[in-house]
C-alpha cells in the first residue's frame, strides 16, 4: 500500500473520494514530510482521513490513540470494509486475542493499530513498537491532554513518555474538533511537537442548523420535534441519569424507538444500548455527555440539548455529532433559566470534589469553568444569529446573518425598554434597601405582582415596585432582566444560589437617564402563528421536490444497506452512508465504472456491494 503513486490515489481508491477537502491535502503532505501536526477541525471535517492516508502510504504501521473502546471498534470496522489491514487493542479483547493481535502487529499485519492512551506504557505493548517503530503517532481527540480543556484525561499526559520511548522520532500528530488558542498551545507543549503543521480550520458547518426554543414544556416540544423525524436517527442529550431515565422511558411510551446510555447503567447495556442505536435498530439515543465521544454515525440527523450544557466547547462538539455525512441536520437546544443554576452546582460541586487538583488551581478552574457557562448563558439567550456567535466564541469572523438559525428565521423588532428596564432596577434597589436580595424568578414575580407565600410572607407586597409591571408577561420581564445583567447593568452572584445586585452601574443607568434598546422577536397573534407554519410545511414540501431524488429508489437501498450489514454484522453506515446513497439516486449507476464514480465508493467497496445496487436500481427502474 505504501507504493501508491500519489495521495489522491489513496482517497480514491480505499475512500472513494475525487479530492480531498479543505486543510486535508496539506496535513496529509506534511505528516509523509516528517513533520509533526497540530490540527482543529470540526466533527464532520474528515481528521482521520488526514492521518489514514498517510499511513496506508508510509512503511510500517501507524499507532493511532484513542480514548474510547466504541471509536476504535467503529474506525476498524469502516476500515476493513474499505479492504485496509486495521485492529485495536484494548481491554474488550481477552488477554488471547490481545496477544493475537500484537503477534498480528510484529508480523506486519496492519497499517494501522489504536490503542487507548492507558496501554502506551505497558511494556509488551512499549516493547514492541521498540522492535517495530511505528510510521508515525496520531492522537485523537487531542484536547483531553490539557487541563484546560472541557475533558481532561490524566492518561493522556502520558503519552510523550511512550513518544519519547520510542527508537527513534516518528510524526506526531494530534487532531481535535474544538481548542481554544490557550488548549492548542497546552497541546503543542504537552506533546512536545516540533515546529508543527498548525491547521485550525472553520468551525463553520453549512449543513447544521442552530435552534434554541424556551418551551413551556420540554417534554411535549421534544416529542413533537423527534415525531416529525421519526424515520431519522437522533441524540438527545441531558444533563443528568435521572433525566436520561425520565426522558427515554417518555418518548418510549409515545411510540418512538429510544435507548439510553449513562454512566450509571452496566457494562454490558450501556454496549448493547449504543449498538442498538449505531445499528439502527433504535433511532433515538437519549444519553448524558457520556455517549458520542468518537462515535462515527454518520447518519444523525439531529442533536437535541434537553438542558444547556457548561459551555460551548461541549455543546458545540456535541451538537456536531449531526450531519457528519454532509446532509442537513439539526441542532436544537431547549433551554430553561433553571439549566444555569443546575450547571453551577455541577462547577463548585465537581472542582470540590477534586482532590488531584491543588486549590489555587482548583479555584482557576473553577473561575474559567464560570465564566465558559456565562458565553453559554449568552448563546442561549442571545437575539443575534446563533452561528455567528458560535464562530465568534472561537475566535472567527462571521456574517450578521446566516439564514440558518432559528434567530435568522424569526421576525424581530428594535424596542426601547427603558422605561421596563428602571422599573427592574428600581425592584433591585428597593429590596437591597430592606437588606434583601433575591434571585431572578424572585424579583420577576415582584415585578408581576404575584401572590406567592413567599412574597406575602416576607413583606414583598409592600414593595413600591410589587406589581408595577402586572400588564407584562413573566417572559417579557425576564427578557428585559436578562439583558440588564448581560450589559452589566445589574449584577448576578456566583454560587449555588445565585442573586440579583443593584451596583454602581445601575446607579449611572438611572443617575444618568440611560436607554435600552433591544431586538425582540416580534409578537404575532394566533392567526399570524397559524399562517406561518402552513407557510414553512409548504416550504418543506417544496424543497422536498427540488432535492430531484426519488424516495422509492432511497428507500429500498437503504433496505439493501439494511440486508448487506446485517450479513456481516456490521452497522448500516459502515457499508455506505446516506450521502452516498443520495448520490446514488441522483447518479443512477448502470456500470461499475458509474457506480465508482459515486461520492464514497473505492474500489474495494465497488469489488463487494457494486453488482447488487447496480442490480437494485436496474430492476427499480424497469
Amino acid at each position: 500500500m505504501e507504493h501508491q503513486t500519489t495521495p489522491q490515489d489513496v482517497l480514491k481508491r480505499y475512500f472513494g473520494y475525487p479530492g480531498f477537502r479543505a486543510n486535508q491535502e496539506g496535513i496529509v503532505n506534511a505528516i509523509l514530510q516528517g513533520r509533526d501536526v497540530l490540527a482543529v477541525m470540526p466533527t464532520g471535517a474528515g481528521k482521520s482521513v488526514c492521518y489514514q492516508v498517510p499511513a496506508l502510504m508510509m512503511p510500517g504501521m501507524a499507532v493511532v490513540v484513542s480514548p474510547l473502546i466504541s471509536l476504535m471498534k467503529d474506525q476498524v470496522n469502516a476500515l476493513s470494509q474499505m479492504g485496509v489491514p486495521a485492529a485495536y487493542l484494548n481491554s474488550s479483547l481477552s488477554p488471547a486475542q490481545q496477544g493475537a493481535v500484537m503477534a498480528r502487529a510484529a508480523e506486519g499485519a496492519y497499517k494501522l493499530l489504536y490503542v487507548a492512551p492507558e496501554r502506551l506504557l505497558m511494556e509488551s505493548f512499549v516493547q514492541l513498537c521498540r522492535d517495530h517503530c511505528p510510521s508515525m503517532v496520531a492522537i485523537d481527540e487531542a484536547h483531553c491532554i490539557s487541563q484546560w480543556g472541557q475533558d481532561f484525561r490524566p492518561s493522556y499526559t502520558q503519552i510523550i513518555d511512550f513518544i519519547d520511548a520510542l527508537p527513534r522520532r516518528v510524526p506526531v500528530a494530534a487532531f481535535t474538533a474544538t481548542a481554544t488558542a490557550e488548549v492548542r498551545d497546552d497541546i503543542r507543549i504537552c506533546l512536545s511537537l516540533e515546529r508543527p503543521h498548525t491547521v485550525v480550520s472553520t468551525f463553520d458547518r453549512p449543513n447544521l442548523r442552530f435552534e434554541v426554543r424556551r418551551p413551556k414544556s420540554r417534554k411535549a416540544t421534544l416529542l413533537v420535534f423527534c415525531r416529525a423525524r421519526k424515520e431519522s436517527c437522533g441524540i438527545v442529550y441531558c444533563t443528568s441519569r435521572k433525566g436520561v431515565e425520565e426522558v427515554c422511558e417518555y418518548l418510549q411510551d409515545n411510540g418512538l424507538a429510544a435507548t439510553r446510555y449513562h454512566a450509571g447503567l452496566s457494562a454490558e447495556e450501556r454496549q448493547r444500548n449504543q449498538d442498538d442505536f449505531l445499528y439502527d435498530r433504535k433511532t433515538v439515543m437519549v444519553a448524558t455527555n457520556a455517549f458520542g465521544m468518537g462515535i462515527n454515525k454518520s447518519n444523525v440527523a439531529y442533536v437535541v440539548h434537553y438542558n444547556m450544557p457548561l459551555d460551548l466547547e461541549s455543546y458545540y462538539q456535541e451538537a456536531g455529532r449531526a450531519g457528519r455525512d454532509g446532509e442537513e441536520a439539526v441542532c436544537l437546544l431547549l433551554y430553561s433559566p433553571r439549566d444555569v443554576h443546575t450547571c453551577e452546582f455541577l462547577i463548585n460541586a465537581g472542582y470540590q470534589e477534586n482532590a488531584q487538583i491543588d486549590g489555587p488551581t482548583r479555584k482557576l478552574l473553577a473561575d474559567r469553568a464560570r465564566e465558559h457557562l456565562r458565553q453559554m448563558t449568552f448563546y442561549s439567550t442571545t437575539t443575534d444569529c446563533l452561528r455567528g456567535f458560535i464562530l465568534r466564541y472561537f475566535g472567527e469572523k462571521a456574517p450578521l446573518n446566516c439564514n440558518n438559525c432559528s434567530n435568522c428565521s424569526t421576525e424581530f423588532e428594535v424596542r426601547d425598554v427603558t422605561v421596563d428596564a428602571q422599573k427592574v432596577i428600581s425592584c433591585v434597589y428597593r429590596l437591597q434597601e430592606r437588606g434583601r436580595t433575591m434571585g431572578k424568578t424572585a424579583v420577576i414575580d415582584i415585578l408581576h405582582g404575584a401572590k406567592t407565600q413567599a412574597i406575602e410572607s416576607n413583606g414583598f407586597d409592600t414593595l413600591s415596585t410589587y406589581g408595577i409591571m402586572a400588564d407584562a408577561s413573566k417572559k417579557h420581564i425576564r427578557f428585559v432582566l436578562e439583558r440588564l445583567i448581560e450589559e452589566g447593568v445589574l449584577e448576578l452572584t456566583e454560587g449555588d444560589y445565585p442573586v440579583v445586585r443593584f451596583c454602581a452601574a445601575s446607579g449611572e443607568f438611572l443617575r444618568n437617564k440611560q436607554s435600552l434598546r433591544v431586538r425582540m422577536p416580534k409578537e404575532q397573534s394566533r392567526q399570524e402563528r397559524a399562517a406561518e407554519r402552513k407557510r414553512a410545511a409548504a416550504a418543506a414540501s417544496e424543497q422536498g421536490d427540488e432535492t430531484g431524488l426519488d424516495a422509492g429508489l432511497f428507500a429500498r437501498l437503504k433496505e439493501l444497506r439494511w440486508e448487506l450489514a446485517s450479513e456481516q454484522n456490521v452497522p448500516s453506515y459502515v457499508v455506505f452512508s446516506n450521502h452516498s446513497l443520495h448520490d446514488m439516486c441522483r447518479k443512477r449507476p448502470k456500470t461499475m465504472e458509474d457506480f465508482l464514480e459515486v461520492s464514497g465508493v473505492g474500489q474495494v467497496k465497488a469489488d463487494r456491494y457494486g453488482q447488487a445496487f447496480l442490480d437494485a436500481i436496474a430492476k427499480y427502474e424497469v
